[in-house]
């Protein structure tokens, strides 16, 4: 009954955040609503039992996205007012798209039946001694290690690929260069001065 309670409480705040994220004018009242809608996610999550998914919703979604987004929307300062000006005119494809998510979310959860008529019975998986995270953990490590580490080898080539088409040499800026750092000499580094008395160095 409790767990029935909480489950409601948490979806419908979920739902009513996801709408103050795309209702809200001001962008940063947007992002802190998504974090809202994250965290109270990752409660559902935790309900479900997949407490992996919920760790991972807070510490990469909430954590690394949304601030992300906080910082971009602070810094940028952008006039978000004068991007939403045609947002009305968006309106009825937006409903279509609403309408058909709906009529498929209606249709997974009509999905109980099978194709004779037969209700579809879920087996019970039983208590388990192993946690969601370590027999992820598991599976990742054992049967999909080459697999997930290529994936880490994609994910570096793209941020390095990011950082070079972002990389842009401007005249008249100071960059560090480490090779003549390296090799300078104490001639090219010190400069000795011999002032007179009631001189100076200038």
């Amino acid at each position: 009954m409790l767990a029935a309670i909480a489950w409601w409480v948490l979806a419908t705040i979920a739902v009513l955040s996801a709408f103050a994220v795309i209702a809200a004018r001001n962008p940063v009242h947007s992002v802190l609503f998504l974090i809202l809608t994250f965290f109270t996610s990752a409660g559902l999550f935790v309900l479900l039992g997949a407490e992996f998914l919920a760790m991972l919703l807070v510490v990469v979604y909430v954590g690394a996205v949304a601030v992300l987004f906080l910082f971009v929307v602070m810094m940028l300062d952008v006039d978000f007012a004068e991007l939403k000006q045609g947002f009305l005119s968006y309106t009825p494809i937006g409903a279509i798209i609403a309408v058909a998510l709906f009529a498929e979310l209606a249709l997974v959860a009509s999905a109980s039946m099978s194709s004779n008529g037969v209700p579809i019975s879920v087996a019970a998986t039983g208590e388990s001694a192993v946690t969601n995270a370590e027999a992820i953990g598991q599976v990742l490590y054992t049967d999909y290690l080459l697999v997930f580490q290529m994936a880490g080898l994609v994910l570096l080539v793209a941020m390095i690929g990011a950082i070079v088409l972002t990389l842009r040499h401007r005249p008249g800026v100071r960059k560090q260069d480490i090779t003549a750092q390296v090799g300078r000499k104490r001639s090219e580094g010190v400069e000795l001065k011999d002032p007179r008395p009631g001189q100076g160095l200038g």
